[in-house]
């Protein structure tokens, strides 16, 4: 059931990304680019997910238990480290350089693989290496 849910919140997610045209490397880089022609659609996006998630929030807060787990399992609000800032500007420069973050390009893998394909085997490459070194 779990297996079940995870896939059609998953489709659902890449299908929304696909309609507002995430899954575009070159719209994602207009919104990062805000000294040439900038695309505030990513801007519309963020603002558009935020009424959801905090409906979300508010309907999670007076559950008991989830539907398909036996407890929440939520991150902790914890303080900022080194580590997540080096992640978090990794993160940035990749998404700025390639236009494309895990989400997107996953999804690409049904729109464009050729294009997409490059981009997931060096995140894939980069979660391997971090697993190695990281133990």
């Amino acid at each position: 059931m779990r297996a079940l849910i995870a896939l059609l919140c998953g489709t659902l997610f890449g299908a929304g990304l696909a309609v507002s045209g995430m899954t575009d490397p070159m719209r994602v880089r207009a919104f990062l680019d805000l000294l040439g022609p900038w695309d505030p659609t990513l801007a519309f996006v963020m603002a558009g997910a935020i009424v959801p998630m905090a409906m979300a929030w508010r309907v999670q807060s007076r559950m008991a238990r989830p539907f398909a787990a036996k407890t929440f399992n939520l991150p902790d609000t914890g303080r900022i480290d080194r580590r997540l800032a080096i992640g978090s500007i990794l993160f940035g420069v990749g998404w700025g350089i390639a236009g494309l973050c895990p989400g997107p390009a996953v999804a690409n893998l049904a729109l464009a693989p050729a294009a997409a394909a490059p981009f997931l085997l060096a995140m894939l490459a980069g979660m391997a290496l971090h697993r190695l070194t990281s133990r």
